[in-house]
């Protein structure tokens, strides 16, 4: 068996441990992304702001809403991700000399696929995760776990609900496609020096997300809004409508609703992940030689 499955199991536990870690910051960057009216006193007015009020009025789970299917979903997104990426990059580095890394061309190639793939397998999870954070589109206290929920949104708009917000996610490929290139590119050029360690994996990982993030954030308020459960009168028909309608009610800092937070969060995961998969794979390899899908002799070496 190839590398490609330890890879997937590395990238989904990595995925579990980060998002473990962040989610209180994935939940408050939500609610400011969805949030359109800042004028009412319950509306949350920072990072900081919304941190306290969810913690006033829900207590310390209101940090934590949809952390099931988040912890789910971003294990079935590495793991499908990193399966679909390293495949190709397989098939790259085999078509040139031995030893030769994927070109940056290349490596956004393999990012889009891998991307494309991820979105159209995972949307459904993320959009029930984001009903689940924000708390918009549920019907009480009963139906908050994925499965009722998920249930629910089929009955009320069928199976087209749960692809909601699916083109803006597939033009949100490029921000994996940025982040995966920024962090081979900088590897291969510090591995030239040197070998490296678990820090690297970390700050590369932080300074990759950094970049993918703030050219792409727009893109992700956009994403949200069409996940979440919004009233006719609200309901974005395109991506363009939605650039315009927020432009038009509330100004360009509308597209950057809730950044300071998801940076925080996006860097801090994307950190941690890379660290936790480069942890993980050799125990991930591990597992598979035990089990029997690979064999014990080129247990050692990393793809």
């Amino acid at each position: 068996m190839s590398d490609n499955v330890a890879h997937a199991l590395s990238g989904a536990g990595g995925g579990i441990v980060s998002m473990a870690l962040t989610y209180p910051l994935v939940s408050i960057s939500s609610r400011l992304q969805v949030q359109k009216n800042d004028d009412s006193k319950d509306a949350y007015k920072n990072t900081a702001d919304a941190f306290f009020k969810i913690l006033a009025k829900e207590g310390p789970k209101g940090l934590y809403a949809g952390l099931s299917s988040g912890v789910f979903g971003i294990a079935i997104t590495n793991g499908i991700y990193y399966y679909c990426y390293e495949a190709v990059k397989a098939v790259f580095e085999k078509a040139k000399a031995q030893g030769k890394p994927m070109s940056t061309g290349e490596s956004m190639l393999a990012g889009a696929l891998a991307g494309c793939a991820v979105v159209l397998a995972t949307n459904p999870i993320w959009t029930i995760n984001t009903r689940l954070t924000v708390r918009k589109g549920i019907d009480g206290e009963a139906k908050l776990n994925m499965f009722t929920v998920g249930r629910s949104i089929v009955e009320k708009e069928g199976v087209a609900g749960l692809y909601a917000g699916v083109k803006a996610a597939l033009i949100l490929v490029i921000n994996p496609i940025i982040q995966y290139t920024v962090f081979e590119q900088l590897k291969n050029k510090v591995s030239k020096s040197r070998a490296l360690s678990n820090f690297d994996f970390f700050l590369l990982g932080a300074i990759s997300k950094l970049c993918a993030t703030g050219i792409t954030y727009p893109y992700l308020v956009i994403k949200s809004r069409m996940q979440s459960a919004q009233g006719d009168d609200e309901k974005y028909p395109s991506i363009w409508e939605g650039f315009k309608k927020i432009i038009a009610t509330e100004g360009v800092k509308g597209l950057y609703k809730g950044i300071s937070s998801k940076i925080v969060q996006s860097v801090l995961t994307a950190a941690f992940l890379f660290m936790a998969k480069e942890i993980l794979f050799d125990w991930a390899v591990w597992i598979l030689v035990v089990a029997g899908a690979r064999k014990a002799r080129v247990a050692a070496g990393k793809a």
